[in-house]
């Protein structure tokens, strides 16, 4: 006796679209926190011996230095809020406080005056925190 054809199974779509839309939801969130921590105003300097970022940068704050060509001065953003080297000092304390192993990680521009960085990395220093990165790029990106 001949058994009956079998049917082609049916394609289910709704549980397809929900991992999908899990993976959006993760995907945008990742990216909008390194969006948050970068400014794109920073022009960064140029290093082409530079080592690659770690990978366990979790416990991070980053201090976008910008310049202002205009007035010929220097800002500090971090978390969206501009700050005076002196202001950095309670507040990387607080953070170094609440996660031992904080870093910074400055990323000054190109035309920042030295004596400015210094400013920055004393009252880094002067908080406590130890572990100070750089960030740079490997060529120079055209306008």
């Amino acid at each position: 006796m001949r058994s009956a054809p079998e049917e082609d199974p049916e394609f289910q779509i709704a549980p397809m679209i929900d991992i999908l839309l899990v993976l959006l939801v993760f995907f945008m969130s990742i990216s909008t926190t390194d969006a948050l921590q970068s400014n794109k105003e920073v022009n960064l300097p140029v290093a082409k011996d530079a080592k690659p970022p770690d990978k366990g940068a979790g416990n991070q704050v980053v201090l976008n230095v910008t310049w202002q060509p205009v007035s010929g001065s220097s800002n500090i953003e971090v978390d969206s809020a501009i700050l005076s080297p002196a202001d950095l000092v309670p507040m990387l304390r607080n953070r170094l406080v609440a996660v031992p192993q904080t870093r910074v990680l400055v990323r000054a521009d190109r035309n920042v005056r030295y004596e400015y960085l210094r400013q920055i990395l004393k009252s880094v220093g002067d908080s406590g925190v130890s572990n100070i990165t750089f960030s740079v790029v490997d060529k120079e990106v055209p306008k």
